[in-house]
This record gives structure tokens, sequence and C-alpha cells, in this order.
């Protein structure tokens, strides 16, 4: 199973507490060997969220995942980035895959542009994170390309524009830039499954919770995973996927935490109010 990145996320970097141990090294220089994994756990748009991630994770133990793909967004938003960051670094260096979002771009980078809300939130991020922390999330590569899959935080097509895959045009530009049977996104915070049309734009599905779907392999797939954090469609639930590779079925999960003690912790931070009233809602 080879595996590529479309950059070098990590010329001339110095060893740091966070950064995986030697063998994982090729993960950071996009050479990465093989996997035998049969169910992949994918989660994207974490945003600091502590109990959504551990309930997440949690949940796809329980269901038997055998790998873990995060596709951006660690940070942001949420109360906790240095547990996030910690966390996920532990399982990176355990054979995790992760990709840069822009929440993550712009926690090492000023030039990225977010809107006020974010940019507050990832001005105290900053504030929060040492440097190791800050050089995992610069290390990150935009995107990864394993078998017939692609992960990335946006759109393939241009990933560094941080493009929102919300409708059948983006899909379409996201087809045609890229070679993959299957591509796996995040960015909207709202669960969507798009496949090619020969003949016409993409068709758009809303996924059914918890319910396996068929992702037939003479068609080519775009899943947005939705929120683990932060979800958008008006369901507070934490939001992952599980990609059995050997029935090319996808099962978007949705999993209860104490919303609750999140956005009290939001509050107690400092971070804008609104951010707390988000994830209640779901919204």
């Amino acid at each position: 199973m080879q595996r590529s990145c479309s950059r070098s996320p990590c010329a001339s970097r110095g060893r740091h507490d966070l950064e995986p141990p030697r063998e994982q090294n090729d993960y950071l220089r996009c050479s990465l060997g093989s996997s035998n994994a049969m169910l992949i756990a994918l989660f994207a748009d974490v945003h600091a969220n502590r109990e959504a991630l551990t309930a997440c994770l949690d949940d796809a133990a329980r269901e038997g995942a055998d790998s873990y793909v995060f596709l951006g967004d660690l940070v942001g938003y949420g109360p906790d980035p240095v547990w996030v960051v910690e966390r996920v670094a532990g399982l990176i260096a355990d054979g995790a895959l992760a990709v840069q979002g822009n929440h993550d771009a712009a926690a090492v980078d000023d030039k990225q542009t977010l809107g006020a809300l974010a940019h507050t939130s990832i001005l105290w991020t900053r504030k929060q994170l040492a440097p190791a922390h800050l050089e995992l999330l610069d290390a990150l590569p935009l995107d990864l390309h394993e078998d017939d899959r692609l992960y990335v935080h946006a759109s393939g097509c241009s990933p560094q524009d941080w493009i929102y895959m919300l409708s059948a045009r983006e899909a379409f530009q996201s087809f045609r830039a890229t070679a993959q049977r299957l591509t796996f996104c995040g960015h909207t915070h709202t669960p969507a499954l798009f496949n090619e049309s020969a003949t016409s734009l993409p068709h758009q599905h809303v996924p059914v919770d918890n319910m396996p779907m068929p992702l037939l392999s003479q068609r080519r797939w775009i899943a947005v995973l939705g929120a683990v954090g932060q979800p958008r469609d008006k369901n507070p639930a934490a939001c992952y996927a599980l990609l059995d590779t050997v029935s090319n079925r996808l099962t978007y999960r949705r999993v209860h935490y104490d919303v609750d003690v999140t956005a009290r912790k939001i509050v107690a931070a400092g971070l804008p109010e609104v951010l707390a009233k988000r994830i209640v809602l779901g919204a």
C-alpha cells in the first residue's frame, strides 16, 4: 500500500518532544510504507475538543478500528489544543496519518486568512501551544495518498486554498483535479457524500447516521466527514466515519458526549461565548 503526499513538510527540522519516533519519520517525509488496515477511522475538524475526540476514539476502538486518519483542524475554537495535539501526536507515532487544516496552518502562520471569530480563537490558541506543538502542526502535509484514497482537509483541487466542498460544483472541480477513486475531507463541518457522474455534475447525497453505505467500485466518491469537535448540521453529536476496505462500505458515526463540559471550558478559558453556544446547538 503505497502512500505519498503533495508536499514535503519537514525539511531541516530539529527533533522535538512531540515528533514521532525515528521509524515514523517516513510519515513526515511522505514515504510511508504499507498497511494492511481493514477498518479505517476518519476524523475531521476536532477543533481542540477533548471530550468529543475522546468519545470518538473510544467508539472507534469498540468498533474495531485498525488505523486512524485525521483530516485537519486539530486546533481552533475549542479549549483543549494542547491535549488534542499531544493525543494525535501519540497516535501518529503509532502509525496514524494526519493532514493539515486551515486552523492548523493559521496557528503557525499569520498570513492565513480567517474570519473574525476564528481569528480571535486562533490568537488564544497560539498562546497555549508550545513551540513543539506548533512545529508538529507546521509539519503536517496538505494531503496524503493511500492506495485509491486521497486524504485532504478541504478540496483535492488546490488544497492550500481551503475550498469548501459545499455543492456538486466544488465536487466536480475536485474530481477533475484528482486521480484517486475515494477522497475524504472535512472543512465544512457538515456531512455530505458525492459520486462522480459521466453525464452531469456529481450527485450529492445526505449520509444516514450509523448506516453503512456501499461505495460502489465502478464510481468515484468524495466523502465530507462532518466534524468531531464542532458539528454544524444542527446535531451536536460528534461525527466521524469508518471505512471498511474489505466490504467497501462507509459509515458516518454520530457519538454523543458531554457537550456541556466542553461549553463550560470554552467560557472559562475566556474564548467567545458564541463558540460554546455553537457546540451545544450543533450550529
